[in-house]
């Protein structure tokens, strides 16, 4: 498969991290520190692609991207 870069989102949900790739529908984690949301999402995207690698699927192309906004 090739690269494919996709957005994360991390939030912090009052006693813990959560994190979501907004692309792929179900690929989430979530854990008691930042870093180790981060592990887990990454974690959670390599079983995300090996299990639609093995239903024969392709895993959809990142489409969402970031910015932000100063008020």
């Amino acid at each position: 498969m090739k690269k494919r870069e996709y957005v994360v989102i991390y939030e912090w949900a009052g006693s813990n991290y959560s994190a979501y790739i907004p692309d792929l529908p179900g690929c989430v984690a979530c854990g008691d520190t930042i870093e180790e949301t981060e592990d887990l999402m990454k974690e959670a995207l390599d079983a995300y692609v090996e299990a639609y690698a093995e239903d024969g699927k392709t895993v959809p192309e990142p489409t969402t991207k970031v910015g932000s906004l100063a008020v």
